[in-house]
């Protein structure tokens, strides 16, 4: 980094500061969530119970993954180009894949034991268990946000202007184990809940997610499994992919300044992220958790634009990539109330799903595929609105087009940290 002026120095380092920052932060909070009570002895057997099915789940998932990271590592160490990029290739590959098991097991780990938590103050406070549900989904966010940036920044500082070579094993490692993880997961988590349901309701009739259905403690395990552990590894994979993209792309457009700038986006998120988990507090006589949820969400977000403005302004020098960025901010604002509308028991959707199931199983099926289908279409449409208007914006330059249309994707997965916090808020 001989050649860079001491300002993109200093930002580089803060970059990696503030990875450190947020993994710092997560320690902070599982301390100050294992310092929560437990709940009743009941409570306490169900939770261990569930914490020994998913880590027992997830023993056996790594055991076949790792045989498949040694095959791959060796494959890539002779894709490069001379012996260090061999090594940094194969090695940042390995660095990938264990960051993104990291997150993933991590989280659920947290998952699985602030859960009983949050039952306990559910017990005498709303306001408290939203608080600790919450924190104990921001645990798994700071890691992701904190080990990617680490990931990342780590290889740019080691290899410089050839960083782009090696990223590449760094993202297929993270997708490698985020494969298995959501895929593996997915299927464990539905496999156990049509099962559960079948069993204790319909043979038994148990009410749902009863402890005295055994197959409920597989249902919750699957619930940690698909939701918690393998939507963190997902997301851990499309933060440092998109991340990755970015960095290679803009060494192309603007050089070592268009490599650096993706770096600040995120680190602005990460800041605007732990800002944002403090903001989640239910107001008095408040029983909807998405309201403070969806008030840290906007806030964060426009915290991120106004740190992009600057940087994009004074260090960058072309507010373009501001507005691509805020074009992704804008996208992932949409996207999370179209989920909203879509799966709200207050929304129409849901109601109508809801009624029609009084008519009989066929037309609850057709009303649910129908709102599901139609919440596609609209998600479509907001991601082919966002990729368009980031093309526009580059008047006729198709280099910088992909560059920034990269950056609406660093833009909508800015807030990743919040984003992984509500995600794994719903398992807990």
């Amino acid at each position: 980094m001989g050649e860079y002026s001491l300002f993109e120095k200093v930002a580089v380092w803060s970059v990696l500061g503030c990875g450190l920052i947020g993994i710092l932060y997560g320690l902070y909070l599982i301390r100050q969530i294992m310092s929560y009570s437990t709940g009743t002895k009941k409570m306490q057997e169900i939770a261990t119970a569930i914490r020994e099915g998913a880590g027992a789940y997830l023993r056996r998932q790594f055991k076949t993954i790792i045989l498949i990271m040694v095959v791959l590592a060796i494959f890539l160490f002779f894709t490069g180009a001379n012996m260090p990029m061999r090594l940094g290739r194969s090695l940042s590959f390995l660095a990938g894949a264990f960051f993104s098991g990291l997150v993933g097991f991590g989280g659920m780990m947290m998952a699985v034991r602030g859960n009983v938590r949050t039952a306990e103050a559910a017990r005498h406070s709303f306001s408290k268990a939203l608080e600790i549900a919450f924190r104990t989904g921001t645990i798994t966010g700071m890691f992701t946000v904190g080990l990617g940036l680490i990931g990342c920044t780590t290889i740019f500082i080691i290899y410089g202007e050839q960083a782009y070579e090696v990223l590449i094993g760094f993202g297929f490692g993270g997708s490698l184990i985020a494969l298995f993880m959501r895929v593996g997961g997915g299927i464990y988590t539905k496999a156990a809940d049509i099962g559960a349901d079948l069993v204790g309701k319909v043979e038994k009739g148990i009410p749902e997610d009863d402890p005295r259905n055994p197959a409920t403690i597989a249902d919750n395990v699957g619930d940690n499994v698909g939701d918690c552990a393998g939507m963190a590894a997902d997301l851990f994979e499309s933060y440092e992919v998109t991340l990755v993209a970015s960095m290679i792309l803009g060494w192309y457009v603007f050089g070592r300044i268009g490599v650096i700038f993706p770096l600040i986006v995120r680190a602005i998120g990460v800041i605007t992220s732990i800002i944002g988990t403090y903001l989640v507090k239910a107001r008095k006589k408040e029983k909807n958790a998405m309201a403070p949820i969806n008030r840290s969400f906007f806030i964060s977000a426009l915290l991120t634009a106004i740190g992009l403005y600057f940087f994009a302004n004074y260090y960058v020098e072309d507010l373009r990539v501001f507005w691509a960025s805020v074009i992704g901010l804008a996208l992932a604002v949409a996207i999370s109330l179209l989920t909203e509308y879509f799966t709200s028991t207050k929304k129409k959707p849901v109601q109508e799903i809801a009624e029609s199931s009084t008519t009989g199983h066929a037309t609850n099926i057709l009303a649910g595929f129908s709102f599901g289908m139609e919440s596609s279409v609209w998600a479509i449409v907001v991601i082919a609105v966002s990729i368009f208007a980031s093309f526009l914006i580059a008047g006729g330059d198709t280099t910088l087009a992909l560059y920034l249309i990269s950056l609406c994707g660093m833009g909508m997965l800015t807030t990743t940290g919040l984003i992984v916090s509500m995600d794994t808020y719903g398992p807990v």
